[in-house]
């Protein structure tokens, strides 16, 4: 269950340009997003969805593309929707994009998770009740201690568990999923998921 209502993002949003994202991959990253929501992997609230996906523009380097802020993921998105995001300071607080919206309020924890692996060419984080309830049993590993989102904080302890594993989990908050591609990194998703259903 999320522990924080979403009150947007916490970090400075530097406009490098207002040029809208355009990368083929970004019809797949769609697909994704319409296939979190069905599988209710990214659960909606009023006003968007509880989940950001995103994937690197080049293998091993930095930029990279990412849901928008406050995203409904089950609205078939046109472009104007995602983000590039070309570096961040999380120190500072700031992330710089090209983009016509604010990035997700995540941002900074796919860059941190990027910068540190760079095997990892997609991310995707979503919520998931029935994980959460598994996480002991399906041995997942978990950070230590539940931070709010969009935090350094939270990026610190995901970046304390993160090793080279490819499926974590944010206490009392979310999942994260990585992979070395958008396939990979949503099938592990729904695999995860499909283990912590209650078995009728």
């Amino acid at each position: 269950m999320r522990s924080e209502i979403y009150s947007g993002i916490k970090y400075k949003v530097n406009f490098i340009s207002r040029n809208i994202p355009e990368d083929a991959r970004l019809e797949e990253l769609k697909l994704w997003c319409r296939k979190f929501h069905e599988y209710n992997l990214a659960p909606p609230y009023p006003g968007g969805s509880a989940g950001n996906l995103s994937f690197r523009l080049s293998p091993g380097q930095l930029p990279f593309i990412i849901t928008g802020t406050a995203m409904g993921l089950k609205d078939s998105p046109d472009n104007s929707k995602f983000v590039r995001v070309e570096s961040c300071d999380v120190l500072a607080k700031e992330v710089n994009v090209h983009g016509v919206i604010e990035p997700s309020s995540e941002t900074m924890l796919h860059y941190s998770i990027y910068k540190q692996r760079p095997d990892v060419e997609a991310i995707f984080h979503g919520h998931s009740d029935e994980i959460i309830a598994a996480t002991d049993a399906l041995h997942i590993p978990q950070t230590k201690t539940a931070e709010p989102y969009g935090s350094i904080q939270l990026i610190h302890s995901a970046l304390e568990i993160l090793a080279d594993y490819s499926f974590i989990m944010l206490r009392s908050h979310g999942f994260v999923a990585m992979g070395n591609s958008m396939k990979q990194t949503g099938d592990l998703a729904i695999e995860m998921l499909l283990k912590a259903k209650p078995r009728v």
